[in-house]
């Protein structure tokens, strides 16, 4: 799969998700390719955005937060292995920036640094596949 977006603007997507409560990724995720691209990258199907944000509402988005800091830490993994230079998104940066930076745009720069590391991991699998097809 050749990955096509690879320089999404994540401090205005994590905005734009912020002010909207989450309900911005209800439709960018599954419409936007995005979901695709994650379970491609991660070698799964990982769980579905809006079972995750339909499970949040009870737990307050404690549920919804876990399981984004949860693909952040995979995704660090797959870069890792990837050989891609750092800095990464990781479980605890994500959830320390939801938390402790909520009055002061923590959810947009862990979103910010979430969609940085996915930018770089399909710029290398692209790169990758480029060699790949040359040979």
């Amino acid at each position: 799969m050749r990955f096509q977006h690879t320089k999404r603007p994540g401090f205005l997507l994590g905005f734009i998700d912020f002010f909207t409560a989450g309900l911005f990724f209800l439709i960018y995720m599954p419409f936007g390719g995005l979901q695709a691209e994650l379970d491609e990258i991660l070698g799964r199907r990982t769980q579905r955005y809006a079972v995750a944000y339909l499970l949040g509402i009870p737990t307050l988005f404690v549920y919804t937060l876990v399981w984004m800091a949860r693909i952040a830490e995979e995704l660090k993994a797959r870069a890792i292995e990837l050989g891609v230079e750092g800095p990464y998104t990781s479980f605890r940066h994500m959830f320390d920036w939801n938390i402790f930076g909520i009055l002061c745009f923590g959810p947009m720069i862990a979103t910010k640094r979430f969609f940085d590391t996915l930018n770089m991991v399909e710029s290398a699998l692209n790169a990758r596949q480029g060699s790949c097809a040359r040979r």
